[in-house]
């Protein structure tokens, strides 16, 4: 795992030294996703340099240094991540006369362009990446995602150069990235919680999309953000609704049992290519289903025992260490679990901004980095069990999104277009359950709709964020999948592509790079995924429970009594916080003249939420939350402006 940043000038004006410089501070600030090694390669004839921070996990040697050039020289590359089959990848290129020096996938990775060309080499890959790639005979630059969006790439423009980076904190070392918040964005934040790809906090800034590729020359650099298009000119080489779609057309055509030997079969697979490191290796175990899968098939192949690694919370209902406990006992792992208090907790939500770089408000974020900062004193990398629920119909909200979208479809729909305009006069309320809420859903064209008011925050973001126009996102479309399977299906692609890549595997990477971990997460082989989508309904979700079929293959490695456990959130309690320790911080930051001087909120909106939740009127902390945490971001950031600016 590493870190990658670089910049493209329209025009070669800029002499070795100043790129390098420019380049080199890039990547520096990148150096808690690479503490092992650095390096930066500049060509001033083509206006271009790339940085790179490593963190060493394949080929510790020098030879896995990067930026590498290929053998044939043509190409340089900078990469972040892991390609699982590379071993596989090399004995084909090697048959087909490719010599290689050591053994890392970054090396494979470049034969593979060399042999056929980049996007038939990126669709060969399975892994997780994100690819910054300078082809020297066409003056190009490509930047590539993986499939599942699980390492970042954000790129943009600091005046006339074009820039890219892993995080933010990257592009910010540029002196001339001024570019402020996309009020767009930020109305995205305020209704997801988090800012859906390729959109960005900045303006004139943005996110690969995850699967796809884009191919930049100084041309396009000249012609700058005014004409750039960040849906258009990504191109998908793996599209998940497509995938889902032509799996649906093809279905798996065998019972259930055949059905559990094939994902036991593709699931076992998955976790050993993911076990492949020339460092410790470890797993976080909460001892919910999809991370006692993992953990179980991790102690299955090894002969060691696997180091799993738990947080539990002092007098808290979230805490989960002794189901974890009890799973690891029952396989012989090599266990760790740290008890954290409140203190422990909040001491992690002044880091959040540096942590994130872009305000995120998944309040999971503060146990999740506490999980990665104890796995990491004893190894670099470890496995999570990310993906279950959005393949395999996990989350309770499905079910009572279909309930939902059964009762509107028996009401007259004179009556529902009543309802859904009277929803409007509740405003945020309508966000809070109870007749209101219920109000608001009776609108929907389909089952989209109905499933947008279960993941929505703020229901009405653009009336308190100044000057935004909320844009559509995949959660927008009244049926996701364009007709093809089921409601339910249509739920789980609608998650799959939204919130897995941009909440939860985006807050997967944050706080286990912080730390200098590398996460990998087998449930989200492109294999397992695209088989999870063939299989019929009934196989995911059952009157005795959901996540069926995942549940039958745990079961050839746990009791009955550590499988039929009820789902549990890794949550935070954040209304206590806010009622308590962390108050006098949430008053500042909300203070009315403080939002009215910085201009980005209706602050008279914000504060009566604030008054209203301290008064215990209604359940406003979620709302409240992500706007914290964006005043909290705001501040950072202009700090951090500063200190660019200060030499």
């Amino acid at each position: 795992m590493c870190g990658l940043a670089g910049l493209l000038r329209p025009t070669p004006d800029t002499d070795a030294a100043r790129l390098d410089a420019l380049a080199g501070a890039m990547g520096d600030a990148l150096a808690h996703r690479g503490p092992d090694d650095r390096g930066v390669w500049v060509d001033d004839t083509a206006g271009i340099a790339l940085a790179h921070r490593r963190l060493s996990i394949l080929d510790l040697s020098p030879l896995g240094h990067q930026p590498m050039a290929s053998e044939d020289r043509r190409y340089v590359v900078v990469y972040n991540g892991e390609i699982y089959n590379f071993a596989e990848l090399r004995e084909v290129l090697v048959a087909r006369g490719h010599v290689f020096r050591g053994h890392s996938d970054t090396e494979v990775l470049l034969a593979a362009v060399m042999e056929w060309g980049v996007e038939e080499a990126i669709s060969r890959c399975n892994g997780m990446f994100a690819i910054a790639l300078w082809d020297k005979q066409e003056r190009a630059l490509w930047l590539a995602r993986d499939r599942v969006g699980k390492k970042p790439l954000y790129y943009g423009w600091a005046g006339g150069t074009f820039v890219f980076g892993s995080e933010l904190k990257a592009l910010w070392r540029h002196p001339e990235f001024d570019n402020g918040v996309d009020p767009d964005a930020l109305a995205l934040l305020l209704r997801l919680d988090y800012i859906p790809a390729p959109h960005a906090i900045h303006v004139d800034t943005f996110k690969l999309v995850p699967g796809s590729l884009l191919r930049i020359d100084a041309a396009t650099v000249a012609r700058g953000s005014v004409e750039h298009d960040p849906q258009r000119e990504q191109r998908r080489y793996w599209e998940p609704r497509e995938r889902m779609s032509a799996a649906l057309a093809d279905p798996f055509k065998g019972d259930v049992l055949e059905a559990e030997n094939r994902l036991d079969e593709l699931l076992r697979d998955a976790v050993a290519l993911r076990m492949v490191a020339d460092v410790p290796v470890g797993v976080f175990l909460s001892g919910g289903t999809d991370s006692s899968i993992v953990t179980s098939l991790m102690q299955a192949q090894s002969r060691h025992p696997v180091c799993s690694f738990t947080i539990g919370f002092e007098r808290s209902h979230h805490d989960e260490a002794h189901l974890a406990r009890e799973v690891a006992e029952h396989l012989h792992t090599q266990h760790t679990e740290l008890y954290v208090s409140g203190a422990d907790a909040l001491a992690v939500v002044p880091t959040l901004p540096a942590m994130f770089d872009e305000p995120f408000a998944d309040a999971s974020q503060v146990p999740t980095a506490l999980v990665a900062r104890l796995a990491r004193t004893e190894v670099t990398v470890a496995l999570s069990g990310d993906g279950g629920d959005e393949l395999f119909y996990g989350y309770k909200r499905y079910d009572r999104a279909l309930r939902n979208w059964r009762w509107q479809r028996r009401v007259p729909a004179p009556i529902r277009r009543a309802l859904a305009g009277s929803a409007k006069q509740h405003g945020e309320a309508s966000r809070t359950g109870g007749f209101a809420a219920l109000a608001a859903e009776m609108g929907a064209r389909g089952i989209g709709d109905v499933y947008r008011q279960r993941v929505a925050r703020w229901r009405d973001p653009e009336a308190v964020v100044t000057g935004a126009a909320l844009p559509a996102t995949f959660y927008d479309q009244p049926d996701p999948l364009h007709g093809s399977g089921t409601p339910a299906d249509a739920m789980m692609l609608a998650d799959f592509s939204v919130y897995l890549p941009e909440d939860l595997l985006c807050k997967v990477d944050r706080t286990s790079m912080a730390v200098s971990l590398e996460a990998r997460a087998p449930l989200l082989d492109w294999r397992v995924a695209e088989f999870a989508w063939s299989l019929p309904l009934d196989f995911k979700r059952q009157p005795s429970g959901n996540k069926h079929l995942l549940k039958r293959v745990l079961r050839r490695y746990l009791p009955d009594s550590m499988v039929d456990r009820g789902k549990r959130g890794f949550g935070a309690p954040v209304s206590a916080w806010l009622k308590g320790d962390l108050r006098e911080w949430a008053s500042a930051l909300l203070d009315p003249a403080r939002l009215r001087s910085e201009g980005h909120f209706d602050a008279d909106a914000v504060h009566g939420l604030w008054r209203e939740f301290l008064g215990g009127e209604r359940k406003w902390h979620t709302h409240l939350w992500n706007v914290l945490m964006f005043q909290a971001w705001l501040e950072h950031w202009q700090a951090q402006r500063r200190d660019v600016r200060a030499p």
